[in-house]
């Protein structure tokens, strides 16, 4: 398989809006710039196909300011090993990649956890995110009914989607109470950018039943989805539907950090692991950093500046870094009342029955996984995270479920073709 070499001063891993941000910071006169992202087009999973037509205003003016500078962007590429320090190797569809930098930033992002119970394999029972990923790459969704569950401000936004394209939204339900939501929201007049948000999405979701303290506890359907039950208070309501769509808030992507030796932490209130970062976004590697949802999960506008911090500091442009700092500390206080408010209750850790599959790769059942006293017991017993997901699904669920992390990845961090393995001394 061909190779082709790369080199950068300033690498970036990951093209959505944190990676772009960063690539603009760091783009500058005397120094190469270039971003890798597995996806065709700048974006990452939020601005996914906007480049060419943005939806959103900030979309727009972000792929303008990158549009401007002179970055390479490396489209289609997944890193999936470190030969050395200095060097990463990504595969694409023609070819390896050996990506040589000096400075690295690494913008990875998330991805949304799911949860097992009775049902959830059914086709046609998707994550939130997913489901709207589907529908803008043309997944027919006018007409058909829609119940969207979980956790989280993206429900509202997905629901928002889905319901703009023509489907009918039957129910949105979060799991929060609405007592925990509603102070939320009171909290927001710091910040009145959020309250308009908030105003234009419950107005684009007008007519749509929402059930708050609600979720799904399983799903029915002989070869797909027919129908879902939600739990609300007492109560049990039966939903006929064609797809759910469940969120239960994101998950840092780790595989990459752990990759390349970098620390990652964890907090009593926010138990999934972060990488740990210091005022400039460097690792503990140095010539690393890390911005974006890898660092926690703190939406769009908190990627934005920390990738500029992170892209400002990796070409020595620390006074302009440092006039990001208020900002980046009013943000993180707004995602940490964020993530307070939609923390998952503990009866969702009831939701699955004993042989509801948690490794939906290795068919490994609850019951299997809680004989395991640790992830590493359950891949040795089990194979639970040694199918094509690789763990990016039981992992997390398992992470919830028992409070085991996995903190650590073998080379190739991703599944790669042989060629790509043969080619190359990992």
């Amino acid at each position: 398989m061909a190779k082709q070499v790369l080199e950068s001063d300033v690498l970036i891993i990951g093209g959505g809006p944190a990676g772009i941000a960063a690539a603009v910071a760091a783009s500058r006169r005397g120094h190469s710039v270039a971003v890798a992202d597995d996806n065709p087009e700048p974006g990452g999973n939020i601005w996914r196909g906007e480049f060419a037509a943005p939806l959103h205003e900030n979309a727009g003016k972000w792929f303008q300011k990158l549009r401007q500078k002179n970055v390479l962007f490396v489209r289609g590429a997944r890193v999936f090993a470190q030969p050395e320090r200095g060097v990463l190797l990504a595969e694409k569809a023609n070819g390896i990649r050996e990506l040589r930098y000096k400075k690295l930033i690494l913008a990875t992002g998330a991805r949304e956890r799911f949860l097992p119970f009775p049902g959830w394999t059914l086709p046609n029972v998707m994550g939130a995110g997913g489901l709207q990923a589907m529908v803008k790459g043309g997944l027919p969704i006018a007409g058909k009914r829609v119940v969207v569950a979980g956790t989280g401000p993206l429900l509202l936004a997905v629901a928002a989607y889905l319901k703009k394209q023509g489907a009918e939204v039957v129910c949105l339900a979060e799991q929060a109470p609405r007592s925990r939501v509603l102070r939320f929201g009171a909290s927001l007049w710091r910040q009145p950018g959020k309250v308009v948000q908030a105003i234009q999405l419950q107005r684009e979701l007008a007519g749509v039943e929402m059930l708050y303290g609600a979720w799904p506890v399983r799903c029915d359907g002989e070869e797909r989805l027919e129908s879902v039950t939600l739990k609300h208070g007492r109560e049990f309501h039966n939903l006929t539907c064609d797809y759910v769509a469940c969120g239960w808030h994101l998950v840092p992507n780790l595989e990459l950090p752990w990759l390349l030796g970098v620390e990652t932490r964890s907090i009593a209130s926010l138990p999934d692991a972060r990488v740990s970062v210091d005022e400039w976004q460097t690792t503990s590697q140095t010539g690393v950093y890390c911005v974006g949802e890898a660092t926690g999960i703190g939406g769009v506008e908190l990627s934005l500046v920390e990738g500029q911090i992170a892209g400002y500091a990796a070409v020595d442009r620390h006074d302009a870094a440092r006039k990001l700092f208020a900002a980046r500390d009013k943000l993180r206080e707004f995602a940490r009342r964020l993530n307070e408010t939609f923390a998952l209750r503990h009866e969702l850790r009831e939701l699955a029955a004993p042989d509801t599959f948690v490794c939906r790769c290795e068919d490994v059942s609850f019951a299997r996984l809680a004989e395991c006293g640790s992830w590493r017991e359950a891949k040795l017993h089990t194979r639970c995270g040694m199918g094509p997901c690789q763990g990016r699904i039981c992992g997390a669920a398992t992470e919830f479920l028992f409070g085991w992390n996995a903190e650590s990845v073998r080379p190739p961090a991703f599944p790669v073709k042989l060629e790509s393995l043969t080619a190359n001394v990992i």
